[in-house]
């Protein structure tokens, strides 16, 4: 029995070496989450926080990210940072949500991550202040950052879509 573990074991691993090499098998993006909730507020110092957020818990994932590589010998393609949508925590500012996005970019360079999600909105269930106030910063904020991925859900299966 074990000498049968034991071959099948061997042969999984050149199936993955095979896959790695010829197939360019790869783990696509490793994503930490987090939850910025806690900081909403309409005042200056919300940058600040966003930013003192992200590079405190996620200072250590694109170093963990390589190590993992390292021991399973797939490469990970990207390193990202997913966070609360930004539209929750503005109170409904715009000028607010662009010091936001341009914190979150400086974080994720300073980190050293590919991209940081989160510029977001979610309005399949109607729109508030904080959703209309990031939607009308999406275009400065893009045009302003390298590392930030925006999105707005119009949609969803329960909800239905929102065609405002």
């Amino acid at each position: 029995m074990r000498s049968q573990f034991h071959s099948n074991n061997g042969q999984e691993v050149f199936e993955t070496l095979r896959m790695v090499e010829v197939e360019h098998l790869d783990i696509r993006t490793t994503t930490l989450g987090l939850s910025l909730l806690d900081l909403a507020g309409n005042d200056k110092q919300l940058p600040n926080r966003v930013y003192d957020r992200v590079t405190t818990l996620a200072q250590d994932l694109v170093k963990i990210a390589s190590e993992v590589e390292a021991d399973l010998g797939v490469p990970v393609i990207n390193k990202r940072v997913s966070v609360t949508p930004i539209s929750l925590i503005i109170g409904g500012n715009p000028d607010l949500a662009i010091e936001v996005a341009l914190a979150l970019d400086r974080a994720a360079a300073d980190i050293g991550i590919d991209y940081i999600a989160g510029y977001s909105a979610l309005v399949h269930k109607g729109t508030t202040l904080g959703d209309a106030a990031l939607i009308e910063s999406i275009p400065a904020a893009l045009a302003q950052t390298e590392r930030l991925c925006s999105s707005v859900n119009v949609a969803s299966t329960k909800a239905g879509e929102n065609m405002d």
